[in-house]
Order: structure tokens, then sequence, then C-alpha cells
């Protein structure tokens, strides 16, 4: 009886924290990052747009998923969507270029015209703060289980949305989402 007194005690805490350090943790926009060409790349610099945030891979299953990231870019950028791909290695080694060779991969295969990062870890006690923070704000669902996996963004910089690496770019679910955040 007290393992599970204990139990479920542990679950309501559990329930409860990741609320709370929501309350404090502040929004998307207060991360900074190295664009793919090495230059300081602030996440404030999208306030009041909304950025859907990928973690990817140019080696991966899901890697062909670029082609509809750029189609969303092109269709809603000038409506305020931002495509921000981060790199990362950490599923499977799926990213072992250098900035240099992803970036070239990105633009030759794919067209790619939404801003890169360099490559950073996205899970984990070395992920990138802003994956950390993603996290804290929207507990398991943000943490990315492998490439591709994305987070919507919303204008004033709140975790709006988590879509696993499965879901396509183009799907009406993260359409639907992108057009309701340009919408306020």
């Amino acid at each position: 009886m007290r393992f599970k007194a204990l139990a479920l005690a542990a679950t309501i805490v559990g329930g409860i924290a990741p609320a709370a350090m929501a309350a404090d943790a502040g929004d998307a926009f207060q991360f900074s990052f190295t664009s793919i060409d090495g230059k300081p790349m602030s996440m404030a610099d999208f306030k009041g747009k909304t950025v859907l945030v990928v973690n990817t891979a140019s080696q991966c299953g899901f890697t062909p998923q670029y082609t509809a990231l750029e189609a969303v870019y092109t269709k809603y950028k000038d409506k305020g969507l931002v495509v921000l791909g981060v790199p990362s290695n950490d599923f499977g080694g799926q990213e072992p270029g250098s900035n240099a060779e992803i970036k070239k991969f990105c633009e030759g295969n794919y067209d790619v015209d939404f801003p890169l990062t360099t490559k950073y870890d996205v899970k984990g006690d070395q992920a990138h703060p802003f994956y950390k923070w993603a996290a804290s704000v929207g507990g398991t669902p943000a943490i990315p289980a492998w490439n591709f996996h994305k987070l919507l963004i919303s204008p004033d910089g709140k975790l709006i949305g988590e879509f696993p690496s499965k879901v396509k770019p183009d799907s009406a679910d993260i359409e639907t989402a992108i057009e309701a955040a340009l919408k306020g």
C-alpha cells in the first residue's frame, strides 16, 4: 500500500512539475543558435513570426521531408512563417558531415532556402538550451525521439505544437496549426 501511495504522489508531482516550470520558463526567443555559416542567429530575430523548428539529418529515411519543409516555408514565409532546420547527429549517426557538407547537401539536393543552424545535440544532457526549454514546457512530446521532429513556436514565443518525425511537414495537421498561429 505504501508503494502505491508513493507511486501516486510521484505521478501527481510529475504531472504538476512541467506546468509549474512552464510558468517561469520564458519563451523561445530567449535562445540563440549559430547559423550553418557560423554567424550568430538569435531566436529574438523571429519575434512576431511563427517558427517551425525541425531537427534534421542528411542520411535518414525522413530526409526527403526537406522537400516538404521547403514547400511549406515557401508557401507561408510571406505570411510570417520561419522554418528553422537544426542538423543533429543524435539519432543513428545520420548527420555525420561538417557544416559545409550539410549546407551543400541541403542546397544541392533539396534547394533548401530556409535558415539552418550548425549541428547541435537535441536530446539529453548535452541538448541545446532551446531543446531543454522545449522539454521543460512541452514534456515528453516535445523531446525529439528521432530526426525530423517538429516544434511549432507561436509569434509570442510559446511552444504550441509538437509533431513526431512521421508527421510530414505538409500534412493537414501541421498546416492547420501553422495557419492558426499565423492568424494569431
